[in-house]
């Protein structure tokens, strides 16, 4: 898939105001500075199409993007930043899990998984919730140009390793790079995929 255009619709706080309509939707999750605003601008080739907020974890909103006028790119707020207060995280929660469980176009969930990383807790356990409310998701790990390939191979093969403890079966997952634009075509493909099996 090709995309030809993409525009910025709203940023809200509120899933009942979400875009109405029956589009499918697929958003994008992840920590804090884990490459998100990045990987929209690559996967959508429009450079400041989706802005890193300048302190960390600071965005609450729930962003829409219409893309080839028939599917949105949803930027969720990040998640699980140490510095923002306690009223904050709760409120970055609400949003997240009210999205994620109301909105029924969400069509497929994209959980950013920093590739240098070992598996963090916060993220095993945001997967586990999505496992278990029975969200469909897909792992996309991020900043893979920072690696060496062996290094990246073997950082992802481990990550798989730890979540096949949890899982039966394992979700999609994509190797990224926002700078050598690695793992675009494989994600779009996915999302045609799905478009396709809708309409």
């Amino acid at each position: 898939m090709e995309i030809s255009s993409a525009e910025f619709i709203i940023s809200n706080t509120n899933v009942k105001k979400c875009p109405a309509g029956v589009f499918p939707e697929y958003a994008f999750i992840g920590r804090s500075n884990v490459g998100k605003s990045s990987l929209i601008n690559m996967l959508t080739a429009h450079k400041g199409l989706a802005m890193a907020s300048s302190t960390p974890g600071k965005t609450m909103l729930i962003n829409h993007f219409l893309i080839n006028k028939s599917w949105y790119l949803v930027d969720l707020p990040g998640y699980g930043y140490a510095r923002r207060g306690q009223k904050g995280q709760e409120q970055i929660k609400t949003i997240i899990e009210d999205y994620i469980l109301e909105r029924e176009q969400m069509t497929n969930l994209f959980v950013l998984i920093d590739s240098r990383l070992e598996p963090q807790k916060i993220d095993l356990e945001f997967m586990e919730w999505l496992g278990e409310n029975g969200i469909p998701f897909a792992i996309v790990f991020t900043k893979a140009d920072k690696l060496s390939g062996g290094r990246i191979n073997g950082n992802v093969s481990s990550y798989l390793s730890k979540l096949k403890k949890q899982w039966e079966e394992l979700p999609p997952y994509f190797v990224t790079s926002a700078e050598t634009r690695m793992g675009r075509k494989e994600i779009l493909d996915y999302i045609e995929s799905i478009n396709k099996s809708i309409y």
